[in-house]
């Protein structure tokens, strides 16, 4: 169908949904209607490669790979579904000859709020790279009603509100009724003829909503299946007549609560409990839909690993191990060693961090009250692994089920997602296992995909690059390598600098409509987004801006680089230090950015709520990335690898797959500094190392003291006391034993990006040089080295 013909098509089809799905005509559709209308349009477009796909899956009895996560920051889809069918450009004539701003249309879209960071959105990086490869899976997840909250700030302090994304209709999704499994809690087992039978005290329904998951060009289209909770028995009619109201609606109740909130507050017992049900639910109905499509096809369910790879992304859907054994004992009958080995065979986990603290573990009374069948399972399975392999390490230990520690024994692959990462996890979280299963623990480097990251959200560099190398390189984006030969050539660079700075201007204009903030779009754009957290260190990067703000004042007359600082990113809501950080970063922003001397020079900002669509307008607009968390605590970060491919340079430590990118786009070209992992340790171990790197840094303790006494608090001074207090007596991340080496290289970053022709090019090679970091490459590492999976049609 050539270019013409599919327009009118979808222009038929568009308006067809506005008049038929909506009642609406083209001279009373608001946006929403205009933006659902043709979402549905393009939505029927993907179902033909979606059945296609699933068909060949079928037909082929291929192994299929399941990834299990918590959470899909899947964004905005519209204009991605769009790019994927290859209609972009089609979509954007139609809305035009229609009288609408395409660009609108598209920012109407609610994101979708089924995740928080960078889990989330690796997890949507690949299913679009599985997609694209032809490799036949689905995403299975929680289709969260209100997901983690709605960031707004009142007086600089962070508050959460619900967020509201599925108080419009999920155009994108299928509801599948007849797809429901039941999901018990709590209550007992007993023993009858010989098998365990588990009878729950609680229940609910999983009910599943499928969205497809298309790949680029529309060539294989996999599903993304969330769970939603749903009451397993009616209304209580007789409660209610009775005039019992919280009874009659407490089945719902429960049930809604599960699938409310992504990542509920666990500081209390009833927080804890919630999120081991959620984690419990999401995996329990998915390992059920997995048999029950292995069954559909197959009749041995000793097969199942031939059939069947599921990856663990992270600690949350641990779980499925037992789960697992669970159903293919209880229900089929398997023993249960073969069971578990079984298990071990389909399973794969990915760990994403060095935080001890960060690895699950649940409260043994707790744990064994809520699944107390999966609690002997546990048991079970501890004790094979102690006498096969004689070694002390226990799942259940000190009052605790560690779930760490039942992911890597039940998976026959456990990946670090960097190479430091692996690293340093066969050293330090998971040392003593690696000693027992020397060979378990493998790398697989974080990728992003080039579709939405570069191709979509960078539309002025997209057409730079197509007209330089050709259109082949999303496909392959190790193509980009071919930019390097330009790096020098003074035509490029200029175009590279127009594509720069037409990705400024939109962010400023996107800023200016939600703040009502003009700024310089010759100053330089610093960034540092992602989750608040004390080892991702956004305090060392304040410190540094109030450091500088410190040097203008005293100086303004000297040739200062103009800056811009941006943050952005959530904090729990019960990670009380985060918050304080958040309102701390705030406060500064209130008093810096109203300067009359400094604030040409020197602006802070902090746009409320980010998330992907965020990310896609910064991004592309960045001109330095902050990767600066302490050398050892990052695993991977996949913000770094998005800002390198749209040209920004990074400053950071050798943390996570910053090592990596640092080697592939050379040293030269990105801005080092800080103690290394071997350091921190060795730091660590020397006594009041905070207290005496503050008195060695006169312009560090300057800035505390401003912050203790008040100058950005002026009406409670005491308020970030606490802030001050930590970083003199407890500074674990070593903000202070990292500030100066910080601070002056900052000052390095300074001068070079007064030489426009030497930034430029490093920017190009930054660009062209990061194309190993597509999750193409990663995924399909996946599939060779851990599920053994294989693409079902030629690339």
């Amino acid at each position: 169908m050539n270019t013409k013909i599919f327009q009118i098509k979808l222009k038929e089809e568009l308006l067809k949904h506005l008049k038929y799905s909506f009642g609406k005509d083209p001279g009373h559709a608001t946006p929403y209607d205009w933006r659902m209308s043709l979402s549905m349009a393009l939505r029927d477009m993907v179902v033909d490669p979606w059945f296609d796909s699933t068909a060949k899956t079928y037909d082929s009895n291929a192994k299929r790979v399941y990834y299990l996560s918590m959470e899909f920051l899947i964004g905005r889809l519209v204009e991605d579904v769009a790019i994927n069918l290859g209609f972009e450009d089609v979509a954007r004539e139609t809305m035009r000859e229609l009288g609408q701003d395409y660009n609108a249309i598209v920012a109407n879209e609610p994101d979708a709020a089924l995740g928080n960071g960078g889990l989330g959105r690796l997890a949507a990086c690949f299913l679009d790279s599985m997609a694209t490869l032809g490799i036949p899976a689905h995403g299975y997840g929680i289709r969260y009603e209100h997901g983690l909250f709605e960031q707004h700030f009142e007086n600089g302090a962070q508050v959460e509100t619900a967020e509201g994304w599925l108080a419009q209709r999920n155009v994108w999704e299928f509801e599948r009724p007849e797809v429901a499994y039941i999901v018990g809690f709590g209550g007992h087992v007993s023993e009858q003829d010989g098998r365990s039978v588990w009878y729950p005290s609680e229940t609910v329904r999983a009910q599943a909503y499928d969205a497809p998951a298309l790949g680029w060009q529309a060539r294989w289209c996999n599903t993304l299946r969330l769970w939603s909770a749903k009451p397993t028995s009616a209304f209580d009619l007789e409660s209610f007549n009775r005039g019992d109201f919280l009874a009659a609606s407490a089945p719902e109740a429960l049930a809604r609560t599960i699938s409310r909130v992504l990542y509920p507050d666990d500081t209390t017992e009833t927080g804890k409990e919630l999120r081991l049900k959620q984690e419990y639910f999401f995996t329990s109905a998915s390992i059920q839909d997995l048999i029950r499509r292995f069954r559909s096809t197959n009749d041995d369910l000793r097969d199942l690993p031939d059939k069947a790879a599921i990856q663990l992304n992270d600690t949350h859907p641990a779980i499925a191990g037992p789960e697992l054994i669970r159903i293919l004992t209880d229900t089929h009958g398997i023993e249960i060693y073969e069971a578990i080995d079984i298990a071990k065979k389909c399973l794969g986990y990915t760990n994403h961090t060095l935080l001890p603290e960060a690895l699950e573990r649940w409260p043994e009374y707790l744990f064994a009250r809520i699944l107390p069948r999966h609690y002997r399972i546990i048991e079970i399975i501890q004790e094979q692994h102690l006498k096969e392999t004689g070694s002390d390490i226990r799942i259940i230990d000190n009052g605790n089920v560690n779930m760490g520690e039942l992911a890597f024994i039940m998976a026959h692959r456990v990946n670090g997602v960097s190479a430091l990462h692996t690293e340093l996890v066969k050293e330090t979280v998971f040392g003593d296992l690696h000693k027992v299963y020397p060979t378990r623990i493998i790398n697989e480097t974080n990728g992003i995909t080039p579709r939405r990251w570069l191709y979509n959200c960078n539309k002025p560099l997209r057409r730079l690059i197509n007209s330089t190398i050709g259109i082949e390189w999303p496909n392959d984006l190790e193509q980009l390598e071919r930019l390097s030969q330009y790096a020098d050539d003074a035509a490029f660079q200029d175009s590279f600098r127009a594509a720069k700075r037409e990705n400024k201007e939109r962010f400023i204009n996107w800023l200016n409509e939600k703040r009502n903030v003009s700024i310089n779009p010759d100053a330089m754009l610093d960034i540092q987004v992602k989750r608040i957290h004390e080892y991702k260190r956004q305090l060392m990067n304040l410190f540094e801006a109030v450091a500088y703000w410190n040097e203008i004042k005293e100086n303004p007359g000297k040739n200062w680089t103009p800056r811009i600082k941006v943050f952005g990113g959530k904090a729990a809501p019960g990670y009380e230090v985060a918050k304080r950080i958040i309102h701390l970063i705030n406060d500064v922003a209130a008093v810096v950015n109203n300067d009359p001397v400094t604030k040409d020079y020197l602006q802070i900002i902090f746009p409320a709520n980010y998330n992907v669509s965020m990310a896609e307008i910064l991004m592309p607009a960045a001109d330095l990335s902050e990767q600066i968390s302490t050398a050892g605590k990052e695993a991977s970060g996949t913000g770094n690898m998005k800002f390198a491919l749209n040209g920004a340079l990074t400053i950071g430590t050798l943390d996570g797959a910053n090592v990596e990118i640092r080697e592939h786009v050379g040293p030269e070209n990105f801005f080092l500094f800080g103690l290394t992992a071997a350091e921190v340790v060795e730091r660590r171990a020397e006594q009041d190392y905070s207290r005496r790197a503050i008195e060695a840094s006169p312009r560090l303790y300057r800035v505390l003291n401003q912050i203790a006494s008040g100058v950005f608090s002026p009406d409670e001074p005491h308020r970030y006391g606490s802030i001050v207090q930590m970083m003199y007596e407890s500074d674990y991340f070593l903000v202070t034993c990292d500030f100066d080496d910080y601070f002056a290289k900052q000052r390095e970053v300074d001068k070079a990006y007064q030489d426009i022709k030497h930034w430029t090019k490093m920017s190009i090679l930054n660009t062209a040089n990061v194309g190993w970091f597509s999750s193409d490459r990663t995924i399909a590492g996946y599939a060779k080295d851990i599920w053994d999976a294989k693409s079902l049609y030629e690339r």
